[in-house]
């Protein structure tokens, strides 16, 4: 059967805040939806998240997944979790504990239930709370029916039957109509809390626009769920979360996720810098979705190339950059130890290489889709010899874009491969980014070499591709095919200046030398620090935990604790205050995804006492979490 995916039958809800029975007002929610992963719970997720987005509340997500690309129906291993927190008023994380629980069979309840505060409302697919699918995670009798989830406002709906029932005016099968129930539960939340409804249902004609019958099955699930909600005794209460109006500046919002704020970012860069721009990878989670997304933008002049393994991937990128383009490669922290040869050798080449790592769970392998930010020290030293590189990590989603415009500045500036260090948290999570103006963009534009540089004894005018601009140590950008500009590019440790091959000890020294220094000459802001109250113990960070931190910070002040923060976003070098910032206070303490590595850092260049406190789980820190442990700092414990 072929329906129509623009007039369908079924009946459209309301417009949101319509509704006939009680509305509460709440200032901030939190909701997770649970199910196996084929049960399309990032899907969900996703929907629900971008509806929140455009009615402007402040938000933040967390997509949690197994590795496996379909892990075993209804069990544990194989639960997919996505929370969102959303609010009226400025946030900073995905938040502690859910509010709401959608489990959409047994497998998810439990894997999710230790999570929920007393109170939460939990909202269950009965009809998958069968014999066998309890036996399967371990439950003896159905916690439906034994009285465990008496502290929680429990809401059993059969979702499939439901679902079901509600397509049954389709050509569908019932595996096929079944596959819309996350859709039902969908309308469902929406119409809990207001959210509207029109953009999800063009999300669906436009994703199904080839399979219009599964577009109209999709969209008559999603009203019927919002109608479920409507006219059902067992939801008495709907809750109204406002517009987060004071949250922002004034600007033009979207929703972002950190990968995809990382592709733009590289775009801008590309264009801001005149270049063409050209990424040179290997698929691997997290990273990914910045391949995807920027195999899309050939009208930007992007260039990607998917490579036969990582090894390849940043080779090409490499030749990419000595051929005068913006380079990039991206990859996880596997891929970092493939490429660290060929970083090595762009740091001997002093070419512009952007080397982007979205950390996940090692060693190894891992955890492929679990988060990590355990690979600092790989990217300052994991390379032989002397290899210097700068290292930067943004700090939030959003913060990806103008990370990414900053290693582009770095490495056109100094002529050097940079890391970007970004996470799986932030590559998957996403909060409201404000579009920025044109003129808001930083000028990356670079000089090529024209022509010979250096007057030799004889009066002869030569071109050295290894002569230095005395503010920045950066050798001059010759592209090949310039005439009169052909130089030797390898390994092999070049003579300063010429360029030519040089064993000479002194050379060398001279060289590694030199290196370090333009690493270290790089201009990079100050580091700032909020601390309004003179306090005596300093929280510091890097990467994703900023919104943790944060947020911890702010509970901890609310409470009269006076407690001082800041956040790293240049890792290497290090802002040039650092030093004097940590000798102001008495306590500083180092929270991290790993067992201590920035920590290790400042320790062994600042002989500062930094206290480490880590987490190596795959999450990120709750900020309660965090809260407790920096009040037994505070109380000399």
């Amino acid at each position: 059967m072929t329906v129509d995916a623009v007039d369908i039958d079924a009946p459209e809800p309301p417009p949101a805040g319509t509704s006939t029975k009680d509305v509460r007002r709440v200032d901030r929610v939190i909701i997770r939806f649970a199910g196996d992963s084929g049960d399309g719970m990032q899907l969900t997720g996703d929907r629900f998240t971008s509806e929140t987005a455009s009615f402007g509340n402040d938000l933040s997500t967390l997509p949690n997944f197994p590795a496996e690309i379909r892990a075993p129906a209804g069990t544990l291993p194989g639960v997919s979790s996505f929370q969102l927190h959303f609010a009226d008023h400025d946030i900073l994380t995905p938040g502690d504990a859910p509010n709401v629980l959608v489990a959409m069979n047994p497998a998810a309840l439990k894997a999710n239930i230790n999570d929920l505060p007393r109170g939460a409302e939990i909202i269950v697919n009965t009809d998958e709370f069968t014999k066998r699918a309890l036996q399967k995670v371990g439950y003896a009798a159905s916690p439906l029916e034994d009285g465990s989830l008496d502290g929680y406002r429990l809401h059993p709906v059969p979702l499939t039957t439901l679902t079901v029932e509600a397509l049954k005016e389709f050509d569908l099968t019932r595996k096929e109509a079944e596959r819309s129930k996350n859709m039902f539960a969908l309308g469902l939340l929406s119409w809990m809390y207001h959210r509207p409804t029109e953009g999800t249902e063009k999300f669906l004609k436009s994703k199904f626009a080839k399979k219009p019958d599964i577009a109209a099955a999709n969209i008559a699930a999603f009203r019927a769920g919002w109608n479920f909600g409507e006219t059902t005794e067992d939801f008495a209460v709907s809750y109204e979360v406002a517009p987060a109006t004071t949250a922002f500046p004034a600007g033009t919002y979207r929703n972002i996720s950190g990968n995809l704020a990382l592709a733009y970012g590289l775009v801008a860069a590309s264009q801001q810098a005149d270049l063409p721009l050209f990424l040179g990878s290997y698929p691997i989670t997290p990273a990914s979705d910045i391949l995807h997304e920027l195999s899309r933008h050939k009208n930007f002049g992007v260039r990607t190339f998917q490579a036969e393994d990582e090894i390849a991937g940043i080779g090409a990128a490499l030749g990419a950059a000595f051929g005068g383009s913006l380079a990039v490669t991206t990859t996880s922290g596997p891929g970092v130890a493939l490429k660290s040869e060929t970083i090595g050798l762009a740091v001997s080449l002093e070419l512009p290489l952007l080397v982007i790592d979205i950390q996940r769970g090692g060693p190894s392998t891992g955890l492929p889709t679990k988060t990590e930010q355990a690979d600092l020290l790989q990217a300052m030293y994991g390379r032989n010899g002397e290899a210097p590189v700068p290292v930067i990590a943004p700090r939030t989603p959003a913060d990806c874009f103008d990370a990414a415009l900053e290693a582009a500045r770095i490495a056109l500036t100094y002529r050097t491969p940079v890391m970007l260090l970004s996470d799986g948290y932030l590559a998957n999570g996403s909060e409201p980014w404000r579009i920025p103006e044109l003129d808001e963009l930083p000028d990356l534009t670079v000089q090529f070499a024209q022509g010979p540089n250096h007057t030799m004894p004889d009066g002869t005018e030569v071109f050295w591709p290894y002569k230095r601009d005395p503010h920045t140590l950066a050798r001059p950008w010759a592209i090949p095919g310039t005439p009169g500009l052909e130089h030797r590019i390898g390994g092999i440790e070049k003579q300063d200046g010429t360029g030519n091959i040089s064993y000479d000890p002194a050379n060398h020294d001279h060289m590694v030398r030199t290196r370090q220094a333009k690493i270290d000459g790089i201009t990079v802001p100050d580091l700032d620090v909020d601390d309004p109250h003179g306090a005596n113990t300093l929280v510091l960070g890097w990467g994703s935990t900023y919104g943790p931190i944060t947020a911890a910070v702010r509970r901890l002040r609310t409470t009269g604790e006076t407690i001082a923060q800041a956040h790293l976003r240049h890792l290497n070098p290090f802002p040039k205050n650092l030093g004097e910032v940590l000798a102001r206070y008495e306590r500083i303490v180092v929270p991290e995804m790993n067992l201590g590595q920035l920590a290790t850092l400042i320790r062994a260049k600042y002989l500062v006492d930094a206290r480490s406190y880590n987490q190596v789980n795959g999450m990120p820190f709750k900020a309660e979490q965090l809260a407790d442990t920096l009040r037994e700092t505070l109380r000399g414990n």
